[in-house]
């Protein structure tokens, strides 16, 4: 065989093979495209955290307080401002302050880092009644038939005032005539907030 001949069997050879590439890759469902592909967005990190600022502004509007909001499905702290200070206030004064925080719409800012509030926008609470003990307060919804996550706001919000916990409880009753009961906000309180939350002795 002369090498021309040679050479001209290698070059369809390698033709062939090229095609045969091509089809193969068709049959995979390989596609070539100009088109630019939008995969979207990259996922936005919650980081249930608000500035330092934005904190020092919502001080300076009244008396500095801490209440919980549900973040990444456990409860986190965020900075507020009442206008009554609770070494100065009775205890309805207090409760009625805080539970109000609880019940606003988070703002624009705590919406963007994640926060939300289960707490109904109904929801009041009263100071005990007859026979109840001096610490009991009282909600206008049974506290047991409220969202878990909500009560859970409620609790922890409430015992971390001095104003309104007995130690660690918080004693919290309904409008019917069953009897207040002792709430414990945990460190398992917090991190599952869709748990009820323990509950005590009345001290």
């Amino acid at each position: 065989m002369r090498r021309s001949e040679s050479r001209g069997h290698r070059t369809a050879a390698a033709l062939a093979g090229a095609a045969l590439c091509a089809v193969l890759a068709a049959g995979c469902g390989i596609r070539t495209t100009s088109v630019p592909v939008d995969a979207g967005a990259a996922p936005s990190r919650v980081p249930c955290a608000m500035p330092a600022e934005d904190a020092a502004a919502e001080a300076g509007r009244g008396i500095p307080v801490q209440v919980y909001l549900v973040c990444a499905s456990q409860l986190v702290t965020v900075d507020r401002a009442v206008q009554v200070q609770e070494a100065k206030s009775d205890r309805l004064a207090v409760a009625t302050e805080l539970l109000d925080e609880l019940r606003k719409q988070p703002t624009a800012d705590e919406r963007q880092a994640g926060f939300s509030t289960d707490v109904p926008a109904t929801l009041r609470v009263f100071g005990p009644r007859f026979g109840d003990a001096k610490s009991a307060l009282r909600l206008n919804e049974q506290p047991e038939d409220l969202p878990a996550e909500a009560l859970a706001q409620v609790v922890c919000t409430f015992a971390d005032s001095e104003a309104l916990s007995t130690g660690d409880t918080v004693t919290l009753g309904g409008p019917g005539d069953y009897p207040a009961h002792g709430y414990l906000c945990t460190a398992e309180t917090k991190a599952s907030p869709k748990a009820v939350p323990s509950t005590v002795g009345v001290p």
